[in-house]
């Protein structure tokens, strides 16, 4: 059976750039049908509208499906999984994934006003957890948004497999053409 790898960009991100493209390709070449959406205001992001996107593209996952978030991506992919449309996938790669943000992230009353809902709706891991059989998450010690706490908190709520990655910032897909653990990690 053919797998398939959903990747959701983060916060005023683009499907098309950067490390996107080169995973996309990478795992085309290996098979796997690829779905790399561009998510409803990417500038603006919103729980409903990303996760309802989600749902939407994810109707069909089983655990031949991959799901790569960035980001706010990665909060969208785990709102996702504690739905009750939400369908068991194979794996979960969380890159620069939080449930707190620096100070410098949300530095702008705007950016406050976006995040806050992201940040004070709560999640439920157990349920995010039963609805997938692993889950990476993989962090900077730079990143000027991520505090590498969070990754203490995706260990002890989702279980997840933690990778810490020197100096790789925010993995924006304008500053880092690819990742090259991240797709290691994809093949395991």
């Amino acid at each position: 059976m053919k797998k398939t790898a959903i990747i959701i960009h983060g916060w005023d991100g683009n499907p098309n750039k950067g490390w996107f493209v080169w995973l996309g390709k990478e795992l085309t070449k290996k098979g796997f049908k690829v779905i790399k959406p561009i998510m409803p205001n990417p500038a603006v992001p919103k729980i409903k509208p990303w996760v309802k996107k989600l749902s939407e593209i994810a109707k069909n996952s089983d655990e031949n499906t991959i799901i790569i978030g960035h980001s706010i991506g990665c909060q969208t992919v785990m709102r996702y999984l504690e739905t009750s449309k939400a369908k068991k996938v194979g794996k979960v790669l969380f890159v620069a994934p939080w449930l707190t943000l620096t100070d410098a992230a949300v530095d702008e009353t705007e950016s406050k006003e976006i995040a806050k809902p992201w940040l004070e709706t709560k999640i439920d891991f157990k349920k995010v957890k039963s609805n997938m059989k692993t889950s990476t998450a993989i962090f900077s010690t730079n990143d000027p948004f991520v505090s590498i706490k969070n990754a203490d908190k995706f260990k002890k709520t989702l279980g997840s497999k933690i990778i810490i990655q020197k100096n790789k910032g925010h993995f924006e897909e304008g500053k880092t053409e690819k990742i090259s653990i991240l797709l290691k990690e994809i093949m395991k």
